[in-house]
């Protein structure tokens, strides 16, 4: 990790105009969301890990905390799970039937 490059992109944000960080943030946001061919069925994950939103949604629809979602995927942040929730709110109908289907798929095993 390099510490000094992190601090240094830390200061260039914070010193951001309100209109540029808020850019900042949608763009950041909208690059850690990847669909990958070949990647879990080409389905969105966060950033390079074969994490899919929808996989972490059902976890919270079925009452995951933010605290367990950490705990049981160590490769998340706190802001991963932001993400990923923000994209839902974007994103809803796609994430659904992708858990409605993996549901059915679930339930014919």
């Amino acid at each position: 990790m390099n510490r000094r490059l992190v601090e240094s992109l830390a200061e260039a944000v914070i010193a951001l105009p309100v209109e540029d960080y808020s850019l900042f943030q949608n763009t950041l946001m909208a690059k850690m969301i990847k669909k990958t061919p070949g990647v879990c069925g080409g389905h969105a994950c966060i950033r390079d890990t074969r994490i899919a939103v929808w996989t972490i949604i059902s976890l919270i629809n079925q009452g995951g905390t933010d605290l367990e979602l950490l705990a049981d995927f160590p490769g998340l942040t706190a802001f991963d799970l932001l993400t990923i929730k923000e994209y839902y709110q974007s994103h809803q109908q796609e994430i659904d039937n992708l858990i409605d289907y993996q549901d059915q798929e679930n339930y014919h095993d």
